[in-house]
């Protein structure tokens, strides 16, 4: 059976995985994409390793309904938590997303740098094996807790979200970073916002 028109799936907890969806509308044009945002269970950042998967599970079903030939876990904490269940239990390929630590440890000058990311992410087995693997590197780890609530509900621009990043971020600034690691999907909407807040000499 051709499977070259079916649709590639995508899924995350609400609007953030759209960045990514974004991204792959630019690169492969021509491809059909079916976007699952399961802004209900918003955010998976707070919610256990089992409730993550059995909500993973839950969304590909639903695209796998829907013919898709590929599934992109478009969610740190999704991927973090439950892609390799994923990629045992249903016979599709799948890419997440993670964190990008790599390449944010390997050029960091001041040998430190900061990730804002959910609970979840932070807590995953696949992040501090990441981490583990770049010993000399100071990380600094802040939850963006209230973050994803706030993106959903469109107040990117709000003073709580200003209050917020203030506060997660000039813990960082102190510590001497010099690349911040945006560890949630939903996070680069806020990439103008930071910017306001970190010093010029910071990456994202």
């Amino acid at each position: 059976m051709d499977k070259s028109t079916n649709p590639i799936g995508l899924f995350d907890s609400g609007v953030g995985g759209t960045s990514i969806w974004k991204e792959i509308h630019q690169l492969l044009p021509n491809e059909n994409t079916v976007y699952l945002a399961d802004s209900k269970n918003a955010p998976y950042g707070q919610k256990s390793k089992d409730e993550i998967i059995a909500l993973s599970f839950k969304n590909t079903e639903f695209l796998l309904e829907q013919n898709a030939k590929l599934i992109v876990v478009a969610c740190n904490t999704a991927t973090t938590n439950a892609i390799k269940e994923l990629r045992s239990k249903y016979d599709v390929p799948f890419i997440g997303i993670e964190p990008a630590i790599k390449p944010a440890a390997k050029n960091t000058i001041t040998q430190t740098i900061g990730i804002l990311a959910t609970k979840g992410t932070l807590n995953s087995e696949l992040f501090h094996t990441t981490v583990a693997g770049f010993s000399g590197i100071r990380v600094v780890e802040q939850i963006g807790f209230g973050l994803v609530a706030l993106i959903e509900d469109g107040k990117l621009e709000s003073e709580e979200m200003t209050q917020l990043l203030h506060t997660y971020l000039q813990p960082m600034i102190e510590a001497n970073i010099d690349y911040l690691v945006l560890g949630c999907s939903h996070y680069p909407y806020l990439v103008p916002q930071i910017k306001k807040i970190l010093p010029e000499v910071v990456k994202i």
